[in-house]
């Protein structure tokens, strides 16, 4: 395959699951933010989702101070902001069309028909008017994206970097997602009881698990409170979990393997070392040495694992 194919098709699902993700952290900041709490605690839980995202110079420099309505403004609809739902989902829609003949007729249309309908739905006022339900509409139709590709493309090259643009990107949004929460909740990141309001904790760490579409999962493994340790274990060791670190890396190894070639065996060998990482490791472990430092760690893996990526398979060569 071409690299320019490649790298059109792997920043094609990277951009959707990005916007799909930064709805999701974008939700639980919201439903956070109606809970009963001090204005410095809603404040801190906007800055957290800024600095998390590595935006908080960007905002700062356009808006100063942090208000709900910027945030979301800045987030969603913000041409200028490359992470924003709106730049995000162009960008998709562009790399889509750079190869609409690798794409099969569903997965050209689906795209193109998101991008439509965001630019109408902005316009209307739907954000303003109800963010969740504007969230739950840029997750869905990041589902329908996913979706269309399983049920109509060729399983060939095409289709592996695709799927490895959006477990790259998921593993990464995760990782974020929970450091920016656990941060929130407490500065050790163990959010003990004894030190917290117990019903805030149970909404605050539900918002998190239905974010990523966990809160019927966790009822199911777990059968009983929501502890932030547990959340913690659904959420990085679980494979079985779809969201998790370890299925997202798992996902990466798996499709890595399909498409490599003589020059990726470093990339597939620190992925693979990631991945053993996750597989071998326990939450209590990862705990005790600090849960900040370890999200913080994977990140620059991922990141690094990124650019390998891009080395390895998507750079074009110079004439």
């Amino acid at each position: 395959m071409l690299s320019r194919t490649a790298d059109h098709l792997f920043w094609m699902s990277r951009y959707t699951e990005r916007a799909e993700n930064t709805a999701r952290m974008l939700s639980v900041s919201y439903e956070t933010s109606l809970l009963p709490q001090s204005a410095a605690e809603a404040q801190a839980g906007w800055q957290g989702l800024l600095s998390i995202s590595e935006l908080m110079p960007a905002y700062t420099k356009k808006h100063g101070e942090i208000t709900p309505a910027r945030v979301l403004e800045f987030m969603v609809r913000d041409g200028d902001n490359p992470s924003s739902i709106f730049s995000c989902l162009r960008a998709a829609r562009e790399n889509a069309r750079a190869v609409r003949g690798a794409l099969t007729t569903e997965i050209w249309e689906t795209q193109n028909q998101t991008w439509l309908e965001l630019r109408r739905h902005l316009e209307d006022g739907e954000l303003e008017r109800d963010p969740g339900q504007f969230f739950e509409w840029v997750k869905y139709r990041s589902h329908l994206s996913r979706g269309v590709t399983l049920g109509t493309m060729l399983q060939d090259e095409a289709f592996h970097f695709l799927r490895l643009g959006t477990f790259l990107e998921r593993s990464d949004n995760t990782a974020r997602l929970l450091d920016v929460k656990f941060h929130a909740a407490s500065k050790d990141f163990f959010g003990r009881a004894s030190e917290r309001n117990l019903e805030s904790d149970f909404y605050h760490w539900s918002a998190v698990l239905r974010s990523v579409s966990a809160f019927e999962v966790y009822r199911k493994v777990y059968r009983d409170v929501i502890t932030p340790g547990r959340v913690a274990d659904l959420l990085i060791l679980r494979r079985d979990m779809p969201r998790s670190l370890h299925a997202s890396m798992r996902e990466v190894v798996d499709n890595l393997a399909v498409v490599a070639n003589a020059q990726s065996a470093e990339t597939q060998r620190r992925a693979g070392r990631l991945l053993s990482d996750l597989r071998y490791g326990r939450i209590d472990e990862i705990l005790a040495t600090g849960l900040h430092a370890f999200l913080t760690q994977f990140l620059d893996r991922v990141n690094e694992l990124g650019a390998r990526i891009s080395q390895d398979f998507l750079v074009l060569e110079t004439d």
